[in-house]
């Protein structure tokens, strides 16, 4: 029983580093306190705030529980171990290998280390030039993104969609929830560039086309980023629609300008304008927060103007003609099964790049 009562030691030790840099305690600590507010009577007289420390308590419990759960499972193998039953060796040997694997799967969650790694992600696609073609390489990206979050786990709520004349979108807003969204999905923060024969064109010729995605930490606590409202030019227009029940004829839709940085949100989906200004500045929070991260300051006031992820943070090649190859230019981490990666394959890069960008 020596080398597996090693072997099981080795294990807790390496689980109990893991959960304190992971904070795992001061989570559940915090937890408890959501949990406790969200107990409260009166708590949903405000849904708005009942409905973000919900998010933030299922957050929290994402991340805490699957190691606490773990911690357990290996003190029992444990005590079971240091019992000496011969008979049970087999059956403990299978066990500890079992334990050894999980804990092999959660450590990569020591990757997430960033300031906003644990939040929750708003993710945004915007078409390029191009027209159909650059629309409908969009509506893959966002299929994808989908597929992806399907697979990992994920909640998605789509937030905001405008579509192409003919075909594919020219933006859309989703909404990722799930454990460590931002730090999983912050691989994919540029441009996407697609190279295919074109559907749209009646000579099928090779076109290049063109997306933006820009990956925002989900900024729920108005505090977490906190806003000057001198600082913002908020106006209020028509939302357009494509006619039908759902058009929306009452002045509702709602443009937030940051004015220090000249960073703009605009939002129509909701029929109610407060619903609009209120989505439309959780957005703006998320845009600025990620701001902070690429110019590396300590606060809004030292943010300098400029644009999240711009047209020229070429990120990823998509090539599905003349042969078939989806290739990261940052960390050469390459797929040739595109039709798996379109489908939401995407682990491989999302490793590679955390394991680059890890210090």
């Amino acid at each position: 029983m020596q080398p597996l009562e090693k072997r099981i030691n080795n294990l807790k030790n390496d689980v109990a580093v893991a959960m304190d840099r992971l904070q795992i305690d001061a989570k559940t600590r915090e937890l408890t306190e959501l949990e406790a507010e969200l107990a409260k009577p009166d708590i949903w007289s405000d849904t708005a705030h009942a409905q973000g420390v919900s998010r933030s308590a299922a957050s929290l419990k994402s991340q805490t529980e699957p190691w606490k759960a773990l911690e357990a499972q290996i003190n029992d193998t444990r005590e079971l171990i240091q019992l000496g039953d011969e008979s049970m060796l087999i059956e403990l040997e299978q066990q500890t290998a079992k334990l050894e694997a999980e804990v092999i799967y959660r450590k990569k969650e020591l990757l997430f280390s960033g300031e906003y790694d644990d939040h929750n992600a708003i993710l945004r696609i915007t078409s390029g030039v191009g027209g159909t073609d650059a629309q409908d390489w969009a509506e893959m990206l966002e299929r994808m993104y989908l597929r992806w979050a399907e697979k990992a786990g994920m909640d998605t709520k789509n937030v905001e969609r405008s579509v192409g004349e003919e075909a594919g979108i020219k933006t859309s807003v989703i909404e990722m929830s799930g454990p460590y969204a931002y730090g999983k999905l912050k691989s994919e923060h540029g441009v996407h560039r697609l190279v295919r024969l074109s559907p749209f064109n009646s000579d099928n010729l090779r076109q290049t086309s063109f997306a933006l995605v820009e990956i925002l930490p989900q900024i729920d606590a108005p505090e977490e980023v906190a806003l000057d409202d001198k600082d913002l030019k908020i106006d209020v227009y028509r939302a357009g629609g494509h006619g039908g029940q759902s058009v929306n004829t009452t002045d509702s839709a709602v443009r937030v300008t940051h004015l220090p940085t000249n960073t703009v949100v605009a939002i129509q989906n909701e029929r109610s304008q407060l619903q609009n200004k209120e989505t439309a500045l959780k957005i703006l929070r998320s845009k600025l927060a990620q701001l902070k991260l690429e110019q590396h300051a300590e606060k809004l006031s030292d943010l300098q103007a400029g644009e999240s992820a711009n047209w020229g943070s070429q990120i990823r090649n998509y090539v599905l003609h003349p042969y078939q190859l989806v290739k990261d230019t940052r960390t050469k981490h390459e797929d040739k099964d595109t039709k798996g990666v379109l489908d939401g394959k995407l682990d491989g890069f999302i490793e590679a790049y955390l394991s680059v960008t890890d210090t």
